[in-house]
């Protein structure tokens, strides 16, 4: 992962936790798949990816959470949750970070982006 990733998903953690999350994974990998951030918010478990870009030129970053990046992720949280059954509502959520020189970073937070 570049370190423009790995900036981007320390972001991504210290913004949900000034929104309430409590971080129980970063970088959590399941055969060869990997979720980004998995938090708990109140009772709900969420299962988060993180996209980082330093332009639009590629296209918004939501926009490479592809289906078959989502299909990854749900895989990932279908295993964690065959361990974890405590937990009845989970949610996915994505979190784009668009990090520009002088302006600082700007958050886009798609709560449950997909199902």
């Amino acid at each position: 992962m570049s370190s423009k990733g790995i900036y981007g998903e320390q972001l991504a953690v210290g913004f949900l936790k000034a929104k309430g999350h409590h971080i129980l994974h970063t970088n959590l990998r399941i055969d060869r798949k990997e979720i980004d951030i998995v938090s708990t918010e109140g009772t709900l478990l969420v299962f988060t990816e993180v996209k980082t870009r330093t332009s639009f030129a590629f296209g918004y970053p939501e926009a490479a959470v592809t289906p078959r990046k989502q299909q990854h992720i749900k895989c990932v949280a279908e295993a964690y949750l065959r361990e974890h059954t405590q937990y009845e509502q989970i949610r996915y959520d994505v979190i784009s970070i668009l990090l520009q020189p002088g302006t600082g970073a700007e958050y886009h937070h798609i709560e449950g982006a997909f199902y």
